[in-house]
């Protein structure tokens, strides 16, 4: 159970807390720096745990199960801190709250679709939105620490509406399917 792999999703779900407090202080530019370090470090072990278990055959169901807590744990954590210190403010917290409803509605719709077996894979448009998505998070925890230079948080913005618009595509997919399985 403790693979490689593994022991790095644990390690994403353990940099929550610290990242959360680097980021707790808006105008601490060098904490904001500083998670962003940890943010794309964290990113990085997102690719090289699934990466690493595919190439060494060490895919486990614990894997399984924690890898997309981990990432919506992280995602979650930082939606959420960047809005309470404004990161993330006025009409962008929309975007915001659209990616973490449809986070809640996709990992009950799994849990739902679980029970009967049935399983959803992950498409490559969910595989873009997550990408634009961690662009999204990082440009604007790059942006606390680099206050000045207002096109990253630009980019950071229009990221994240970019996200929360194949958020609710692919989340009105996997609806879909899950509609497919309800009783009447």
């Amino acid at each position: 159970m403790l693979t490689l792999p593994n022991i790095l999703t644990l390690s994403r779900i353990f940099a929550v807390p610290l990242l959360v407090g680097l980021l707790w202080w808006p105008q601490w530019a060098a904490g904001y720096a500083i998670a962003f370090v940890l943010y794309c470090v964290v990113g990085f072990t997102d690719y090289l745990d699934g990466y690493l278990a595919r190439s060494q055959g060490t895919v486990s169901k614990l894997g399984i199960f924690l890898d997309p807590i981990a990432d919506k744990i992280m995602v979650a954590a930082v939606i959420l801190m960047l809005a309470s210190t404004r990161d993330i403010g006025g009409v962008h917290l929309i975007a915001g709250l659209i990616i973490l409803l449809r986070e809640i509605m996709v990992s009950g719709l799994r849990e739902f679709l679980g029970g009967l077996r049935v399983s959803v894979p992950v498409s490559r448009l969910a595989k873009w939105k997550t990408a634009l998505q961690l662009v999204a998070l990082g440009a604007l925890i790059l942006a606390g620490a680099v206050p000045d230079w207002g096109f990253v948080r630009v980019v950071g913005l229009a990221s994240l509406w970019s996200a929360a618009v194949l958020t609710l595509v692919t989340g009105w997919d996997y609806l879909r399917v899950g509609l497919r399985h309800m009783d009447s």
